[in-house]
C-alpha cells in the first residue's frame, strides 16, 4: 500500500478530530485511524467530493469523500457565497430545497436551509419528500436564483447526494459548477454558518403540488383516448420513494381512475426494504410490480426511482408475457408519440426540436429527420439536455428529450428528467394505442417496422475506491492508444474522442471538430454497418460504462424474435471485439 497516500489521508483525517466537528464524527474518524486496514480511511479521505454529472454524491459517513453534515455544509456555504456574489444587486436572493426518502435526506435539507438563511438567502423548504422535477418546477415558478435537492437518485441505500440547480431550474453547468467548486474548496469548517434565521425559511407543499399537476395537464395530446380508456389498468410503484403520492395524483388528474398500487413498496423508506437496488433499470426492482400486474391482468407496469426522475416500464407481448422495456425503447416510444401527435394535431410548424444523449439510440434521429424535426445530441446527464433548452429558448420549440438511463422530459417548464409527467404521458400513449386496437408492445413493433430496428446493450464494469479509479483511467488510456480496427467484423469508419472534441476516420485520415460545450472523457466508435460503441467512466458511480448499439431490419411485427436473436449474436461479437 502507498505509504505516502496513507500519510496524506492520515493527516487529513486528524484535522477532523478538532472541536470544529461533533463528537460522533470525531469518534468515527478515530475508529478509522485506529484500524490496521487503512482501506476505509483512504476511501473516506483520499479526495473531496466533487460535482459530477449528478452533482455531489457519495456514501454517507465521516470523511472528505463522504456525504455528511460537513461536506453538505461546505457545499451549501460555498453555493451561498457564490449566489451572494452573482446576484448582489437583487434585494432578496431565494432558493428552493427538496429532498427524497433517503436516510439523512431531511436532516441534510434542514441543515442546508439553516446555512442558506444564515447567509441572508430566502429559503423555500418543502414540508416533506418531493420529486426532483417538482423542485426544478418550483425554482422557475417562484422565480428563485437556485435550488438544491438532497438525493442519490437510484443509487444503493448507503449513498446520498446533493444536486445544485440554477435559476432556469436546470442542474448547474460551466462556468457556475467550476466556480462553485472553487468557492466550496475555500470553505473551512469554521466558515460554515450553521445557525439559521427561521424568518427566512418558508415551508411549501400542497399548493406547489397542485400548481405542478395543473401545469403537467397541459402536455396531454390525446384527451379523447384517455376518456375512452379511463379504466386502463396501471400498476405503479414508487419503490419506496417520492412518487408515492404525486404520481397517482397526476395520473388521476389526466383522467385515469384505475391505478393499482404495490402496497409493500408504497412504504417510504431510505432502507428500500423490498429491493437490493431502488433502480428501475434493474429488473429485480420491478418484480413485485410484475407479480401485481399478472394478478390483476394489467395493461402496463410503471416504476419510478426514489427521487421520481427516472421511469421504468414493463409491457405484455403478444404471447401475454411481461417484458421489460429498456431506456432506449422508452425514449423511442415517447419521441415517436410526441412527434406523431404534434403532426396530427397541426402543432408542427417547422421550428421544433428534440434532444437525446450521444449514447442513446440513433433511431430517434431517424424519426426526427423523417418528420422534419431538428435533433440535438448532447453528453450524458440531463443537465446537458437542459443546457440546449436554455440556449434554444425563444428560438425553437422543444418537443421532448431523453436519455438511455430511463430519463425523459416531455415539457419545457421543468429542466430535469421527470418521471411524474413521463408516467402520465406513458399511460396516455398506452390509452392512445389501445384506442387504435393496439397494445403498447404492438406500437413498439410498428415503430421498428416503420423506422428500422436497433438493439442496445449496456455493460458496467465496477471498480471501487482509489485503485478502481486508477484502473478506469488506464482502461480509457488503452482504448485511446489502441482503438479497434473493426467491430464484429465491420471496419471502424469513425472515431469520436470527446476528450479532444475531435472526430476522425481511420480509413481516410479525415479529421473534423466536434461542436460540444466542453471536453468530456468519452470515446465512440462507429462501424460501416451502423454499429455504435460508446465508452465512458460514470460521473456518479465507481464504474466504466460501455454502450453497444447494433442495427437490423424488421419487415413485420412477427419478425421481432428472429431479429432480436440475430442482433444479440452481433452484440456478443461486438463485446468480443472490445475484449469484454
Amino acid at each position: 500500500m502507498d505509504e505516502q497516500l496513507i500519510q496524506t489521508v492520515t493527516d487529513r483525517a486528524k484535522e477532523w478530530l478538532s472541536d470544529a466537528y461533533d463528537a460522533q464524527t470525531r469518534k468515527d474518524v478515530q475508529a478509522m485511524l485506529d484500524k490496521e486496514d487503512k482501506t476505509e480511511l483512504i476511501d473516506g479521505f483520499y479526495r473531496d467530493l466533487e460535482f459530477g454529472t449528478g452533482g455531489l454524491r457519495g456514501i454517507m459517513g465521516a470523511g472528505t469523500n463522504r456525504m455528511n453534515i460537513y461536506t453538505v455544509g461546505a457545499a451549501t456555504q460555498g453555493l451561498s457565497n457564490y449566489l451572494n456574489a452573482c446576484f448582489a444587486d437583487l434585494p432578496q436572493i431565494s432558493v428552493v430545497i427538496g429532498h427524497d426518502c433517503r436516510n439523512n435526506s431531511r436532516r441534510f435539507a434542514e441543515i442546508s436551509a439553516d446555512i442558506f438563511s444564515a447567509n441572508g438567502i430566502k429559503v423555500y423548504l418543502f414540508e416533506d419528500l418531493r420529486p426532483t422535477p417538482e423542485m426544478s418546477f418550483a425554482i422557475r415558478s417562484l422565480g428563485c436564483q437556485s435550488g438544491i435537492i438532497l438525493t442519490a437518485s437510484h443509487n444503493p441505500k448507503e449513498y446520498n447526494g446533493y444536486k445544485a440547480y440554477w435559476d432556469d431550474g436546470a442542474q448547474i453547468i460551466a462556468p457556475h459548477d467550476h466556480n462553485i467548486i472553487a468557492e466550496v474548496g475555500r470553505v473551512k469548517t469554521s466558515d460554515i454558518r450553521f445557525e439559521g434565521k427561521p424568518e427566512l425559511i418558508e415551508i411549501i407543499g400542497k399548493e406547489m403540488d397542485e400548481a405542478f399537476i395543473e401545469k403537467l395537464k397541459t402536455i396531454s395530446l390525446s384527451p379523447g383516448a384517455i376518456q375512452k380508456q379511463s379504466a386502463l389498468k396501471i400498476v405503479y410503484t414508487p419503490i419506496h420513494g417520492t412518487g408515492v403520492h404525486i404520481i397517482p395524483a397526476c395520473l388521476r388528474a389526466f383522467g385515469f381512475n384505475n391505478i393499482i398500487p404495490v402496497p409493500e413498496q408504497n412504504v417510504i423508506s431510505g432502507d428500500f426494504p423490498t429491493v437490493h437496488s431502488p433502480n428501475p433499470e434493474e429488473p429485480a426492482a420491478l418484480n413485485m410490480a410484475l407479480a401485481k400486474a399478472k394478478e390483476t391482468d394489467a395493461d402496463i407496469v410503471m416504476a419510478s426511482d426514489p427521487d421520481a426522475d427516472r421511469l421504468g416500464i414493463a409491457i405484455k407481448n403478444d404471447r401475454g408475457e411481461w417484458i421489460l422495456v429498456n431506456g432506449h425503447q422508452t425514449a423511442l416510444i415517447f419521441i415517436y408519440y410526441l412527434i406523431t401527435r404534434w403532426r396530427e394535431t397541426g402543432k408542427l410548424k417547422g421550428n421544433e426540436y428534440v434532444v437525446k444523449t450521444i449514447v442513446t439510440t440513433e433511431l430517434i434521429k431517424v424519426i426526427a429527420d423523417r418528420n422534419g424535426v431538428a435533433l440535438f445530441d448532447c453528453y450524458t446527464g440531463f443537465k446537458w439536455i437542459a443546457a440546449i433548452m436554455r440556449e434554444m429558448e425563444g428560438k425553437m420549440q422543444y418537443i421532448g428529450g431523453g436519455e438511455e438511463s430511463y430519463g425523459f422530459l416531455p415539457e419545457d417548464f421543468v429542466r430535469d428528467k421527470d418521471a411524474v409527467s413521463s408516467c402520465a404521458l406513458m399511460a396516455e400513449i398506452t390509452a392512445w394505442a389501445k384506442s387504435q386496437g393496439k397494445s403498447l408492445y404492438q406500437l413498439l413493433m410498428d415503430i421498428y417496422v416503420e423506422y428500422g430496428f436497433s438493439r442496445e446493450k449496456g455493460i458496467s464494469v465496477v471498480k471501487k475506491g482509489k485503485s478502481g479509479a486508477d484502473e478506469i483511467q488506464e482502461m480509457m488510456r488503452q482504448f485511446r492508444a489502441n482503438p479497434p480496427k473493426e467491430i464484429a467484423g465491420s471496419p471502424v469508419c469513425l472515431i469520436k474522442d470527446f476528450s479532444t472534441c475531435v472526430a476522425s476516420n481511420p480509413q481516410t485520415g479525415e479529421v473534423s471538430t466536434l461542436e460540444m460545450p466542453e471536453k468530456s472523457n468519452v470515446l465512440q466508435y462507429f462501424s460501416q454497418d451502423g454499429s455504435k460503441v460508446s465508452i465512458r467512466p460514470s460521473g456518479t458511480e465507481p464504474k466504466i460504462k460501455f454502450y453497444i448499439e447494433v442495427l437490423g431490419e424488421m419487415k413485420r411485427r412477427d419478425d421481432y424474435d428472429a431479429t432480436i436473436s440475430k442482433a444479440d449474436d452481433k452484440i456478443k461479437a461486438v463485446m468480443s471485439s472490445l475484449g469484454l
